[in-house]
């Protein structure tokens, strides 16, 4: 006698399935838990050379970015990014934040590619962004050319390489056959 068959769940139209959800709550602890470190380690940084605590923004990116290449579904990088927010409880407002640029491009395409090239795009804007609205805490206006150029070269480089981990540690996941069940099916 041959096992049954697995059957993907169903649901309504607008709910969340279940295995999603899981899913994004075990890549939102686990993205908070890292982020706990990042963050200590920053703040160490920050006193010492402010630069190099911006060498780590981009793993700010990881948790929204596994979520949403693991499981190809609207809305998971954000879901993901308030998860890991209440695991480091005082910066949900960040993580939402950096969840939402990492979702953004796809958001821009109506969710219907989720090409590779996307993941980068959101790391970019977010990498040209985070600068602009981080330069009066970093005195950015205030530093030479070159410094500033740096620091926009390196918040780009770190998001790029953050995204660039998230894409790996997915890939992995997938191979590895986690979250098959709860994968958007295509049509």
């Amino acid at each position: 006698m041959s096992a049954p068959a697995v059957q993907k769940p169903r649901t309504a139209r607008g709910r969340i399935p279940t295995l999603v959800l899981l899913t994004c709550a075990a890549i939102g602890v686990a993205g908070g838990v890292v982020l706990w470190g990042v963050t200590a380690l920053s703040t160490l940084l920050f006193a010492v050379a402010p630069f190099a605590s911006v060498a780590l923004a981009g793993m700010w990116l990881l948790p929204a970015t596994i979520a949403l290449r693991l499981l190809q579904r609207p809305g998971v990088g954000l879901l993901v990014g308030l998860i890991s927010g209440i695991v480091v409880l005082p910066y949900i407002g960040t993580n939402l934040w950096w969840a939402f640029f990492a979702e953004l491009p796809f958001l821009l395409v109506l969710y219907r590619y989720w090409g590779t090239w996307l993941h980068f795009a959101g790391a970019l804007i977010i990498g040209v962004v985070y600068p602009l609205f981080a330069a009066e805490y970093f005195n950015l206006w205030t530093m030479p050319l070159p410094a500033m150029i740096g620091f926009f070269a390196l918040t780009i480089g770190s998001c790029l390489a953050g995204t660039a981990i998230g894409v790996v540690i997915a890939d992995a996941l997938r191979r590895a056959g986690v979250a098959r069940l709860a994968r958007r099916q295509p049509r």
